[in-house]
């Protein structure tokens, strides 16, 4: 039987990166509510429990508490950050808000780290987001390590096998984090390492095929990772159950829906439906500025469109979607759990009532690169696996401002450019994504000895493992000068190119 660490949420932003750095290090792992009874966990044969992060203060009354019979178990448990301080309250200690936040890089010292630091020599750099502390210890626990502003930054009751740290072993701005996580799970729970993703493979096909039974499935395909690794799988599972249809949207990159057709006809040999709707959406996003309402505009549309293609097709029982974790903690909470709302999602969220279909969805607990891994097991190809991610709303988000088919087909000149350079260079491979984006000013530029007065377009180039952070990507000079130099030769209307240089956070990696 494969081992299990389960993720009691407590509603971070970061229970997800939790679960998945437990994944990579082959233990598989399940992201659980934070109320789930000890009776139901010990069913389960658990090997341990992480109580993660939360925006809640316990010092706050109704903040979320976990079934205190979890500590009753006789597995280990680990507290990060406010499930430290739960864990601290919740047996016996002390929790104060402290004078002084912490939030930020810190330095965590420590003499004797026993197996938690195991291999990890102080001082070591942890990444800290929190304004309450532990002021005293409960009892059988001791500190192990300290950081500029807590005296109890990790500690451990070894004999119950129960740790806390107020720092995020998680994040990748903690660099010791994962082999301070590799430790709990091999040195303190036992866990060996024999998750594979073969193993998500047959359950994640064995729960389709007892969700769908013998009904119908519909998927919107885009030809990106996302939705293209979430129809193999779903393939896989049901066969010919299923139906993709591509809406071409008029939101799509130049010959997208050519490329797909041909893709996904010719390889994957799956019933595959196009539908043309760009007027459609056109019309409904003219004159919209505001990237929520587009956002909002888009889905809607979509999901009528979608609609109307079910009728066509005859009965089908489910939407599927390549929906992913970090789409779902931008849009909405997970479990009933506070977390911030940073923008919406095309496919987030639910269905509208009156469509009568169930949604399907494969991937809504995987990042990116475990997508990535996922469709390798399924044996698809490296050109579709590591292409570019691309929003569900597609170029309606890269046009900043009004849409229309104009500045929608200047776009699209100038992206393919890009790409073309990307990948001829070598760097489309090396960076996490690349983009275009249109910006709705017009500056004074000299062509020909004439005066100009057209269109600005912005490169959008980043580095990022997850999504969730980014930074821009230093991409050679003479390469940024020749993509820049094609762009306002060869794309009719354009006159000046910039280079985005922001970092996710505060940015997001799209501009809306």
């Amino acid at each position: 039987m494969t081992q299990k660490i389960v993720v009691l949420d407590f509603g971070s932003q970061y229970t997800q990166v939790i679960a998945r750095r437990i994944r990579e290090c082959s233990v598989y792992s399940e992201i659980l509510p934070f109320n789930t009874k000890a009776s139901v966990l010990k069913k389960q044969n658990i090997s341990g429990i992480i109580l993660s992060g939360g925006p809640a203060s316990v010092l706050s009354k109704g903040s979320p508490r976990p079934d205190p019979k979890i500590f009753e178990l006789g597995v280990p448990v680990l507290g990060i950050c406010y499930g430290l301080q739960l864990m601290g309250k919740m047996l016996g200690g002390q929790i104060v808000s402290s004078k002084q936040r912490e939030y930020g890089f810190g330095t965590l010292s420590f003499k004797d780290g026993g197996k938690l630091l195991d291999a990890i020599t102080s001082p070591i750099q942890v990444w800290n987001s929190h304004g309450d502390k532990i002021e005293n210890l409960p009892k059988g626990f001791k500190a192990i390590g300290t950081t500029e502003n807590s005296a109890y930054a990790l500690i451990e009751d070894e004999n119950r096998r129960f740790y806390g740290m107020q720092f995020h072993p998680e994040v990748v701005h903690t660099p010791r984090g994962i082999e301070i996580i590799k430790n709990f799970l091999y040195k303190i729970c036992g866990c060996t390492g024999d998750w594979k993703m073969s193993d998500y493979v047959e359950r994640a096909v064995e729960n389709i095929r007892r969700q769908v039974g013998d009904k119908k499935v519909i998927l919107g395909l885009s030809g990106g990772v996302d939705s293209s690794v979430a129809a193999a799988l779903i393939h896989r599972a049901i066969g010919d159950q299923l139906t993709c249809v591509f809406v071409d949207n008029g939101l799509l990159r130049k010959d997208e829906r050519v490329k797909v057709e041909k893709l996904f006809k010719d390889n994957f040999k799956m019933r595959m439906k196009t539908v043309r709707a760009e007027k459609l959406f056109l019309q409904r996003l003219a004159g919209v500025k505001d990237p929520e309402r587009k956002r909002k505009i888009i889905g809607k549309t979509f999901v009528e469109v979608f609609d109307k293609t079910v009728k066509s097709i005859g009965q089908v029982d489910f939407l599927a979607q390549g929906t992913l974790y970090p789409d779902v903690i931008e849009s909405v909470p997970i479990a009933g759990n506070p977390a911030s709302l940073i923008k919406s999602h095309h496919n987030v969220g639910g269905l509208p009532k009156h469509m009568k279909l169930k949604l399907l969805e494969p991937l809504r607990e995987l990042f990116k690169d475990e997508v990535r891994a996922l469709g390798a097991e399924l044996g698809l190809a490296h050109e579709v696996l590591w292409r570019h991610p691309f929003p569900g709303p597609g170029l309606g988000v890269r046009v900043v401002g009004d849409i229309t088919k104009k500045r929608l087909d200047v776009l699209r000149e100038a992206d393919a450019v890009l790409m073309e350079e990307m990948r001829s260079s070598g760097y489309y491979d090396k960076v996490w994504q690349a983009f275009a984006v249109f910006l709705p000013v017009k500056t004074v530029g000299v062509m020909g000895d004439e005066r100009t007065y057209d269109n600005v377009i912005a490169l959008r180039i980043v580095e990022s493992q997850d999504a969730m952070t980014a930074d821009w990507a230093h991409i050679p000079h003479e390469l940024l000068a020749k993509i820049s130099n094609r762009i306002i030769n060869e794309v009719k209307g354009v006159n000046r190119v910039c280079l985005d240089i922001s970092s996710k956070p505060p940015a997001t990696i799209e501009w809306e």
